[in-house]
């Protein structure tokens, strides 16, 4: 993993930079159980196209979030797993789940 030399000051605004993006925190989500493989990711996302959920599964591995296990099959078999700093953010993720309940219950 490769800590980036120009993270922002803030500290809020560093974790935005890892995953403010919305798939990203959609990814993170659906790995908290376990192990997916790169269909499983894509259905349970829903509208990602397979580009975009590359480009962000990529990023988020070289932020050292992702781990990605490719196996020697064919046809071949690959496999996307948080690491011990991606499951780190699960507090993050359950408040953010809270806090929607709680708006979801306000506003109805």
């Amino acid at each position: 993993m490769s800590v980036p030399e120009n993270l922002p000051a803030c500290p809020v605004e560093t974790t935005l930079t890892l995953i403010g993006d919305k798939w990203k925190v959609l990814i993170l989500r659906d790995l908290m159980p376990g192990t997916k493989r790169f269909g499983e990711l894509k259905k349970s996302i829903g509208s990602v196209s397979q580009k975009v959920l590359t480009a962000q599964l990529r990023d988020m591995e070289n932020k050292g979030l992702v781990h990605r296990e490719v196996y020697a099959e064919v046809p071949p078999r690959v496999e996307y797993s948080l690491t011990e700093l991606g499951m780190s953010l699960k507090p993050i993720l359950d408040a953010m789940q809270s806090w929607g309940e709680n708006y979801k219950a306000m506003s109805a």
